[in-house]
């Protein structure tokens, strides 16, 4: 880092807006939200979701409550534009919800784009192009005139072919991308542009997205950006102001709120935030907090378990255990006065509402429900911000492993104090072995005895594989092995080869007469620092009889470490 970071970085000026409104202001009700999780959260994803996957999200964020979906890029690729064609066709998407597609200001993709909507109910047409500085220095290369000119003729484009969706309710959304990076009058000027063409009206709005592209600024810059738009732009009452934040800075929730009070009317973002480099707004975290304010967030998150399910299985992405609300932590008290808090707040609770319930005059003039109105008290219970049952989730202590705690406990010993990290998987199959384990003693473990419970379930496992010596050699990409085993004692040797060493060793057991099986999951990590240091891996492997098995291996050689890992899968098996 630079001693001195001036000489390479500036702060992002401010917005004159000396008698900005918004900080005086309060949220009192939910704004539009239009979910992005198909498109600018899938075209996130190292392996995009297939049609299958795509279909089963949008099924799921129906049944959340969404009403806008932006659904792909139809143009981008025959799988964008099947998708589209399946959702209208089947007519999987309910009257009432909008399909979304976006579009760049360019004709062979607005042709493309149309044709995929042909037959839809609701559907709103989403252009935009890029508008800041360094977009139109380095990217394009072209002045505030040309750029604007491709605004206007790639919104002419579209009005030109609308005739086409007849039959469609059609909306009309234009986006200045990079919106917090571009000088606010060219944002207004190039914006105004647009709307001289489609000519919105307050019976017909279109919709002006503002996106945080890039966090470039702290939160409060955004809501003034938001709010000189707001108050500057012309025939504001025939707008509909979205928000589309980012999370650079690790501030999405906070730019998006403070947009909220500054004007906006509406909100795209994602599922637990998924979304490029540190990825979208976390639409969840905004529904809750509104909800945790006693705002309706319109949005159903009372099973929200099932929701990420079906989230990590569509994505192939996990949601970290300390996300807000979603995490599978954050119900979760380690610390022992933590707990004890939290149990004297729901035991509060739990009194005053049965109370309030059944004698309401009782309960106020005893001062049990001093907040309360008529049969209801407010949630007031330490270090939960909402009560965990409203979305289908629980309260856990986690201080000390013993035979009621959870794999999270369990997982967390081990990281905390061993720098084991066990895959999410991994601690599904670990956490009610050593559950069992515990039981039978009795008593509390401490972090030692549960490290001693995983490395006997799985690092010296020796029976009936263990490895004596394994060499490989590449040569045109392909890794060729040489393996010295005893199998119950006995030598076993074969040769294998394959992409890695891995896949070299899998063709050397199949060859060896071992049966079929296949590596499903693996990660490994250091197991502390320096030239000495061990590394562990954890790997995951599946029979022919689709049965699996998570097994771990440790070495100074990571390579080693890993054929020991499938080694262990195997004697477990």
């Amino acid at each position: 880092m630079l001693k001195d970071p001036s000489k390479k970085y500036r702060p992002f000026p401010p917005v004159a807006l000396p008698d900005r409104q918004w900080p005086n202001r309060v949220i009192t009700h939910a704004p539009r939200w239009c979910s992005v999780d198909l498109r600018d959260g899938n075209q996130a994803l190292a392996v995009p979701m297939n049609v299958g996957q795509k279909l089963e999200l949008f099924s799921t964020l129906v049944k959340i409550g969404f009403k806008e979906i932006e659904v792909g890029f139809p143009s981008a690729s025959n799988t964008e534009f099947t998708f589209n064609r399946r959702l209208i066709e089947e007519k999987r998407a309910p009257d009432d919800v909008w399909l979304q597609v976006l579009v760049q200001a360019r004709e062979d993709l607005i042709e493309r784009t149309i044709e995929s909507l042909i037959g839809a109910k609701k559907v709103i047409i989403h252009m935009y192009n890029s508008t800041s500085p360094a977009q139109r220095r380095v990217v394009f290369g072209k002045s505030k005139d040309e750029i604007k000119a491709i605004a206007v003729n790639g919104a002419k484009m579209i009005k030109d072919r609308l005739h086409r969706l007849k039959g469609t309710e059609v909306m009309l959304q234009y986006s200045p991308e990079s919106f917090s990076m571009t000088e606010v009058e060219f944002a207004k000027e190039i914006s105004e542009a647009v709307m001289d063409v489609w000519q919105p009206t307050p019976q017909h709005k279109m919709i002006l997205n503002l996106p945080d592209t890039v966090e470039v600024a702290m939160p409060n810059v955004y809501a003034d950006q938001i709010e000189w738009m707001c108050r500057n732009i012309k025939n504001r009452d025939s707008l509909v102001i979205s928000l589309h934040t980012h999370n650079d800075r690790s501030t999405g929730v906070a730019a998006t709120e403070l947009g909220i009070l500054a004007g906006a009317d509406r909100v795209e973002g994602t599922l637990f935030g998924n979304g490029e480099r540190t990825g979208n707004l976390d639409i969840v975290t905004v529904a809750l907090n509104l909800y945790m304010h006693g705002i309706d967030p319109k949005l159903d998150f009372s099973n929200l378990n099932a929701i990420r399910d079906v989230y990590e299985r569509c994505t192939g992405m996990t949601v970290p255990p300390r996300q807000a609300y979603g995490g599978e932590l954050v119900f979760t008290a380690f610390s022992g006065s933590h707990q004890d808090a939290i149990k004297k707040g729901l035991a509060e609770w739990a009194t005053v509402t049965s109370i309030c319930k059944t004698e309401p005059a009782n309960a106020i003039k005893q001062g049990l429900a001093e907040q309360a109105t008529g049969a209801q008290k407010y949630w007031d219970v330490p270090y939960l911000t909402i009560d965990p049952a409203d979305i289908g989730r629980e309260y856990h202590e986690v201080i000390r492993v013993n035979s009621q705690s959870g794999k999270g406990g369990v997982a967390y010993l081990l990281e905390s104090e061993f720098g084991i990290a066990l895959p999410k998987d991994f601690q599904r199959e670990f956490g009610p072995i050593a559950n069992d384990e515990v039981d039978k003693l009795g008593r509390e473990v401490s972090g030692t005895e549960l490290k001693k419970m995983f490395w006997k379930e799985y690092v010296e496992r020796t029976t009936p594989w263990q490895l004596q010596s394994f060499e490989t050699e590449s040569k045109n990409g392909v890794v060729k092995c040489q393996a010295k085993l005893l199998r119950d004692g006995k030598p076993v040797e074969f040769a294998g080869e394959g992409n890695g060493p891995l896949a070299a060793l899998v063709h050397g057991f199949s060859k060896a007469g071992v049966p079929r099986f296949e590596i499903v999951n693996y990660t490994e990590h250091a197991l502390g620092s320096g030239e000495e240091a061990s590394a562990i891996s954890y790997i995951q492997i599946k029979h022919a009889d689709s049965k699996t098995r998570w097994g771990a291996g440790v070495d100074t050689n990571i390579e080693l470490a890993s054929i020991r890992a499938v080694l262990s899968a195997l004697n477990r098996s």
